[in-house]
């Protein structure tokens, strides 16, 4: 079995050992080796997770063949006989439903639902020592996050052809926030004049608007929008999938 599998003290440098780059740069992860950083020994159990993981995807009205691709592999078995695999190319919000649908009992279930919803770049710390962080800590480092997930956004939405950034900001608000624009957030929150309403917001907020800001990337790259329209609606739709699967998980921002 692979070494990673036996490993007791999981990082997010498991997750990122196995991360893959294509051609266009977007990230991918394939299923038979998330398989074996999630401990599971049976490829038929895992396949099952999958399954559920597609069902969760339907249901949020995103394309299940967009998020599991399917991909056959060569492999040589120990009598040097030829034979081919069933493998998935998976994109980050594949493995988080994965992970969500997980053994719970697993240790690297946990760690595995904060990395891919959470993360846009290499985390720094552990999922142990972010538990242990105190609520204005988190909300710190959460914040962070969103600041270089913000930076990495504006350049590929620049590419995509933005030019009013805050009309395309506000496309992404409008879809999680029922409506809201970035306005109409400060003023629900009782904020001063030009204060940032991602400064007045609780880490649970922030990871919310994290993923969007890191999935709307992603679907910019990958769908190689050229038009500010379109990067507007594709902030929007993104927006109102989030809230969606904040609303059904008992939460609400707006």
């Amino acid at each position: 079995m692979n070494e990673i599998s036996k490993k007791e003290n999981y990082t997010n440098a498991n997750f990122e050992d196995i991360k893959h780059i294509d051609e266009s740069g977007i990230e991918f992860w394939y299923a038979r080796e998330l398989q074996l950083v999630l401990n599971y020994k049976e490829w038929r159990k895992f396949e099952n997770v999958i399954n559920k993981a597609k069902e969760s995807c339907k249901n949020s009205d995103i394309s299940v063949l967009d998020c599991f691709v399917d991909v056959d592999k060569s492999i040589i078995s120990g009598k040097g006989r030829k034979s081919i695999i069933k493998d998935y190319k998976l994109n980050r919000y594949a493995c988080y439903l994965i992970a969500q649908n997980g053994d719970s009992r697993k240790k690297v279930i946990a760690l595995a639902q904060t990395y891919f919803a959470v993360q846009t770049r290499k985390q720094e710390i552990s999922e142990k020592e972010y538990s242990m962080l105190t609520e204005d800590e988190k909300r710190f480092y959460q914040r962070n996050l969103t600041r270089k997930g913000n930076y990495s956004l504006n350049q590929t939405a620049k590419n995509a052809g933005v030019k009013n950034f805050d009309k395309f900001h506000n496309a992404g608000y409008k879809g999680l926030y029922n409506g809201e624009t970035a306005d109409d957030i400060a003023k629900r929150k009782g904020l001063r004049y030009r204060e940032d309403i991602l400064d007045n917001m609780g880490s649970d907020e922030l990871i919310a608007n994290l993923f969007r800001i890191s999935q709307t990337e992603q679907r910019l790259k990958k769908d190689n929008v050229q038009t500010e329209k379109e990067a507007n609606k594709t902030h929007y739709n993104i927006g109102k999938i989030v809230r969606k699967a904040i609303k059904e998980a008992g939460r609400n921002y707006a």
